[in-house]
């Protein structure tokens, strides 16, 4: 069947695009992918989104954004896009069980996955002090301790935000310097609640009921390893994001850490037809909010690329 617009990912962007473009009587469908609603289902409270003043359960919040679609109308399948060929309108997109669908316009909302150390214990813990947002959940660890893995801009970033809410934080760098610009180096120098452990890695967690403490190793694999325990309550990732953009094949204009660009203040792509909402064009904000926003602008952009077409 071909359909007016096609929506990949199911997180708030694809959502909100359902909903406007149901509501306009456009005929679409949103493929949600294998995990419907995307890292808001990771998230416990979220009290940062607007209409909520007691806060929201992360995963209750997806859910009443995805019933909210399917009651104006949208057409919601739980499926992954395995491949699309963009080359010529209608798009064609094929899902993993082989079936194709095709569309005369494209939201790619796939979002993007944090990066996590691999160890079992990040998933033993996920959503019981480990975290991969500290504008998400740092309010939950006020007057608390709290370590940041990474050495980067953006660990740089979270260290700095988490140490106006938290007692003590504590960075965790593999290496034996901060790889984070001169800008941000300083702003955690100028903090006196946040500790750099240089040359430590991360080896596991530990805590009955949630987070209590890090295993870490200081020079690993070296004659001077030593092994310790870090008590800490929280426990947040700071090693980067990967935008879920395999799919397209390289058929669509990403930067240089594989986000989608998009071009003239909106959220037009390279090629003409397809938009991108989300954390998978946005590298900045990483917010259910912002990506709600994406969302309502992808649709609206394409429904003004369908009627002028």
């Amino acid at each position: 069947m071909n359909y007016k617009c096609l929506i990949i990912g199911g997180g708030p962007a694809g959502y909100t695009a359902a909903i406007y473009l149901a509501r306009a009587a456009m005929s679409a469908l949103l493929v949600e992918g294998p995990q419907p609603g995307g890292q808001l289902t990771t998230t416990t409270m979220v009290e940062n989104f607007p209409g909520f003043p007691d806060g929201v359960d992360g995963n209750m919040l997806v859910q009443n954004m995805r019933q909210q679609a399917i009651n104006v109308g949208a057409n919601i399948v739980t499926a992954t896009v395995r491949s699309i060929d963009l080359s010529q309108r209608p798009f064609t997109a094929v899902l993993e069980d082989g079936s194709t669908v095709t569309a005369d316009a494209v939201i790619i909302a796939t979002g993007a996955q944090a990066k996590y150390l691999g160890l079992d214990d990040e998933r033993k813990y996920a959503g019981l002090g480990v975290s991969a947002c500290a504008t998400c959940d740092g309010f939950f660890y006020r007057r608390k301790v709290v370590a940041v893995v990474g050495g980067g801009d953006t660990a740089c970033e979270e260290a700095h935000y988490l140490s106006n809410l938290a007692s003590r934080v504590y960075m965790i760098v593999r290496k034996n310097y901060l790889r984070a610009s001169a800008a941000m180096q300083q702003r955690v120098a100028e903090r006196d609640n946040i500790e750099v452990l240089y040359n430590c890695n991360t080896v596991g967690l530990y805590g009955e009921g949630g987070v209590e403490g890090a295993h870490l190793v200081r020079n690993l694999g070296t004659a001077d390893e030593e092994r310790f325990d870090l008590p800490i309550d929280g426990f947040f990732l700071a090693i980067g994001h990967a935008p879920a953009t395999a799919f397209l094949g390289g058929q669509v204009q990403v930067d240089e850490a594989g986000y989608i660009v998009t071009r003239d203040h909106s959220t037009a792509t390279s090629v003409d037809g397809v938009f991108a909402a989300g954390d998978v064009a946005n590298a900045q904000y990483r917010q259910a909010i912002a990506a709600a926003g994406d969302g309502c602008r992808a649709a609206l952009d394409a429904m003004t690329f369908l009627n002028q077409a």
